[in-house]
């Protein structure tokens, strides 16, 4: 997805996210990311998209507390959350292709409009599921959360931020993710997480729709949500060290 596809993409999930919170209890409990009612799940967007643009101006700075963010009154929510993201995205087009500092060295500024857009689309799930509403992914950008998520799994850097995904490495076991329609994804599992778009055959196998796939992924959705066949203990121990 190009910078621009991205921003206005970022657009729509943030206004989706902000019409599903809209005239909620700001004290609701996020079953997905349980020490959080929903007012801190909209602080968290607004924070990190703000935080974000400040990276991309200014260079790095400590990651924010979510308990710290201040969305105001819930009836401000969509404007503020409105705001975060036009300044992300103006932010980030007008860097062009200027190097910033990122989790895993310089990387072009689009790098956290994709990385917030991608935050904003799962956490967007967990709004849903704390409103009882539903969410719609479309293929092509879940298909690009999906490799994000395995791009940010497969650096190096990520076991040393998150000690939890050393847990992955193997000794040559593969998963294969499969959409219903597209290339899928193979990924193995050796001294750390290797993957490549292709359908192949895997020693266990995750088939479904793109959007329940990412859902899956992200822990958002019962692995039940897909059809698995294969090794059903190596996908448990991949989800179960995987959790966004």
């Amino acid at each position: 997805m190009d910078t621009t596809k991205l921003a206005e993409a970022l657009h729509a999930r943030t206004a989706a996210f902000a019409e599903t919170v809209t005239g909620a209890d700001p004290d609701a409990r996020v079953p997905t990311c349980p020490d959080w009612p929903l007012r801190v799940l909209v602080g968290h967007i607004g924070q990190a998209h703000r935080w974000s643009a400040g990276i991309v101006r200014s260079g790095p700075s400590p990651v924010p507390d979510p308990l710290d963010a201040d969305p105001g009154a819930p009836d401000a929510w969509a404007d503020w959350l409105r705001r975060g993201a036009d300044d992300l995205a103006k932010t980030v087009l007008d860097a062009g292709e200027t190097p910033v500092w990122t989790f895993f060295g310089e990387q072009p500024a689009k790098f956290w409009l994709r990385r917030m857009l991608h935050d904003t689309t799962i956490h967007h799930a967990d709004a849903a599921l704390t409103t009882g509403t539903t969410v719609e992914i479309a293929p092509d950008l879940a298909a690009d959360a999906i490799g994000e998520w395995l791009e940010v799994l497969s650096d190096p850097v990520t076991a040393s931020l998150r000690p939890g995904f050393a847990e992955l490495h193997g000794t040559g076991q593969t998963l294969q993710l499969r959409p219903e329609d597209g290339e899928g994804w193979l990924i193995t599992r050796g001294r750390g997480v290797r993957w490549t778009r292709e359908t192949s055959p895997a020693d266990v196998t995750l088939t479904g729709p793109v959007q329940d796939l990412l859902l899956v992924l992200t822990r958002r959705r019962p692995a039940g949500d897909v059809t698995i066949t294969g090794d059903r203990a190596l996908a448990d121990h991949w989800l179960a060290h995987t959790a966004a």
